[in-house]
């Protein structure tokens, strides 16, 4: 087993990513392929197996999306991503033969949404925390805010 010392030694971070390059510590980027090992944030994998659904023209096995993903990503972890998905309401799934087909049901956008609304659940004072939230938007974000609070109780429900 070779320890940091020897691994940065024959040009490799204690991460056991290359120092340079392609694949340095932090010059990968979401479309760039992850350098093995690396971890890529829970949200950009669910961000990544959404937009591949999306692009599905039918409802996507697990290994379609694999597939699509280019095979950088084991078949479980993609199983374990759409499970996930699939608990937040950002996926459904149907029965095909002995494995399912899952479809998008929500964008990134839904999905953020749907993290934010968690994130509120689960704290005891929601107002407290709806309040620091407002006050830290920009003026900008506050109109809108402001604008779509205004067509939600003039179209309830839609």
């Amino acid at each position: 087993m070779t320890g940091p010392r020897e691994r940065r030694e024959h040009g490799h971070t204690d991460g056991g990513r290359p120092a340079s390059g392609p694949y340095a510590a932090s010059s990968a980027t979401p479309s760039d392929p992850a350098p093995r090992g690396h971890r890529r944030a829970q949200g950009e994998l669910e961000a990544l197996v959404l937009t591949a659904l999306r692009q599905a023209p039918a409802p996507a096995t697990a290994g379609w999306v694999q597939e699509r993903l280019g095979m950088e990503f084991a078949y479980t972890t993609v199983m374990t991503i759409l499970t996930r998905l699939h608990a937040k309401g950002a996926v459904s799934r149907e029965r095909e033969g002995r494995a399912f087909a899952w479809r998008a049901t929500s964008d990134e956008a839904g999905l953020a949404a749907l993290r934010m609304r968690r994130v509120l659940d689960s704290e005891s004072d929601r107002g407290a925390v709806l309040a620091r939230f407002v006050t830290g938007l920009s003026s900008d974000d506050e109109l809108l805010l402001r604008e779509l609070l205004r067509h939600s109780v003039e179209e309830p429900g839609e």
